[in-house]
């Protein structure tokens, strides 16, 4: 197995030094281009922003987008390694709904706060293990079998709190918000977890299995890779990086409160990753593009809400850009070597 293994993911990688000629090779161009777009559309839009919204480039101000955007980078992590590998988990902000709710119930019932995270990331895992079940065994389209789960756990979040909000005092308020060397708590955890999501895809053979399954499962499973563990591993992952985005939200607000999370939250993430350049399709995906595609999509809320505009029109960017992500996906897709 570890001697067919890296043969498979070479190819499947893009990106990748190796052999002229390779798809890995002939990717690197658009994938430059492609993270260059992100940089100048994200210059352009701060611009645009700290000339007409003096608030924008207040260290306040500037701290609060790092803290929003962390959650979502947590989840776009996850999300990003179990894409590449051909996957799609849209339960996973249903995932930290469900874990802030009862976290939140928990440390207002008195339970200390270690005890409260163990519990929380070990239900979260639960929550993803069960979604790789059904994906693994089932064989229902990931895409169904995660919108059924968003949509279930959306309704157990509200139940859990039983339609009232709950505050937890100054309970994990240091992670929430206090700070190191002036950068937040929140982006320091947000950042660990991209940078060993990085790590693992770029240097493990779990991250070259998952690339060599998105871009050809049934060729993975000939070169010796255990294609079903490796999709559980893949979902109790997104699961337990679900429940530390939950816990992390419930730190930094202080109190669950319904419709907190949920699937907006998740398509949020969704449209981060694929901007990013992270494949519909499987087999390509990179942290850095994702990093990009968080960021440009928090700077963009923060500018709306300063430019006072409808807060509706979040949803419509973020549907927006989500859609038109998704066809340049899909023609690239089409038009690479090997389609």
């Amino acid at each position: 197995m570890s001697l067919k293994t890296p043969s498979a993911a070479p190819d499947a990688t893009p990106g990748t030094p190796g052999r002229a000629g390779t798809p890995g090779l002939r990717a690197r161009g658009p994938l430059r281009v492609q993270h260059g777009g992100l940089v100048f559309v994200l210059v352009l839009v701060c611009l645009f922003t700290a000339v007409h919204a003096d608030a924008f480039t207040t260290s306040q101000n500037l701290l609060n987008v790092l803290r929003q955007v962390s959650v979502n980078a947590v989840i776009a992590a996850g999300l990003t390694l179990l894409m590449t590998a051909g996957g799609m988990d849209f339960s996973m902000g249903g995932n930290a709904a469900v874990t802030l709710c009862v976290g939140a119930q928990l440390s207002d019932g008195g339970w200390s706060t270690p005890a409260v995270v163990v519990v929380c990331l070990a239900l979260a895992t639960l929550i993803g293990l069960v979604n790789g079940l059904v994906v693994t065994y089932t064989r229902v389209a990931p895409f169904v079998a995660t919108l059924a789960s968003a949509m279930l756990l959306d309704g157990v979040a509200l139940l859990v709190l039983d339609g009232m909000s709950v505050t937890i005092g100054d309970k994990m308020s240091a992670l929430g918000n206090d700070e190191v060397l002036g950068v937040p708590y929140l982006t320091v955890v947000a950042v660990l977890v991209l940078a060993l999501t990085g790590v693992t895809m770029r240097f493990t053979t779990f991250g070259r299995d998952a690339y060599a399954m998105g871009g050809n499962e049934h060729v993975a499973r000939l070169s010796g890779i255990n294609v079903d563990a490796r999709k559980l591993a893949l979902y109790a992952l997104a699961g337990v990086l679900a429940g530390l985005a939950g816990l992390m939200l419930l730190s930094r607000l202080g109190a669950a409160a319904p419709n907190t999370a949920g699937l907006q939250t998740q398509l949020t993430a969704v449209a981060a990753v694929v901007i990013g350049g992270t494949s519909l399709a499987g087999g390509h995906g990179t942290v850095v593009g994702t990093v990009f595609g968080v960021v440009l999509l928090g700077v963009v809320a923060n500018a709306l809400n300063l430019l006072q505009v409808n807060s509706n029109y979040q949803l419509v960017v973020t549907g927006g850009v989500l859609l038109v992500a998704a066809v340049v996906n899909e023609f690239q897709r089409k038009s690479s070597p090997g389609h």
